[in-house]
């Protein structure tokens, strides 16, 4: 959480981005923007650029404080609530926060630290249409001449494949092709989708 002094700053940055964001037309015009960069097949690379497009957009210190505000953790973008900004514009952070700010940050550590991607790279974010809100995934995966591919579909697309996967991977296994910490990930990971869909054991 933040210190005092941190809090001060914060409600000033935020405060900023509310006004630039109060202009007629902008929340509208920030949304497209993120919506055409996040969708892009280079977002991986459009997106270094994001931020100096929001500064063009909003100003300097707002388009700054809005990337830093949808990749910030929850608990810091919890207190943006208490700040008393516009309920408009409040909802439309949490829903931009919701719906991009997972990919931007995933995107922005693979451009900073790309050799720690070792090929591959996986977020989530929400689409959110009429018949309701869809959790995706978004596979990147890195060629041989470092230029990245994406993949993004519905949840329940990419667990199949990943039950396939494990399905034709399993059959070909044997004694130590496979270290012990990932077979434990693996099981964490289908304990985790069996609590949150009550799908039983």
């Amino acid at each position: 959480m933040l210190d005092h002094e941190e809090r001060f700053l914060f409600r000033e940055e935020i405060g900023a981005l509310a006004t630039a964001l109060g202009e007629v037309g902008q929340l509208d015009n920030v949304e497209d923007l993120l919506t055409e960069v996040t969708t892009s097949p280079r977002f991986d690379s459009d997106v270094f650029t994001l931020e100096r497009s929001l500064q063009v957009m909003l100003g300097s210190r707002a388009g700054s404080t809005l990337v830093g505000l949808l990749t910030v953790n929850r608990e810091v973008f919890d207190e943006v609530a208490q700040i008393g900004i516009s309920p408009d514009i409040h909802e439309r952070l949490t829903s931009w926060r919701a719906r991009f700010g997972l990919a931007i940050d995933n995107a922005l550590n693979y451009l900073n630290n790309p050799d720690g991607i070792q090929g591959h790279n996986f977020g989530t974010q929400l689409l959110h249409t009429d018949g309701g809100t869809t959790l995706q995934g978004r596979l990147t995966l890195v060629r041989y001449n470092n230029e990245p591919q994406f993949y993004i579909a519905d949840a329940d697309i990419l667990l199949a494949v990943a039950a396939d996967m494990m399905e034709r991977l399993g059959e070909h296994l044997g004694p130590d092709m496979v270290d012990a910490e990932l077979i434990q990930r693996l099981r964490d990971g289908l304990e985790l989708i069996q609590r949150r869909t009550n799908s039983g054991t």
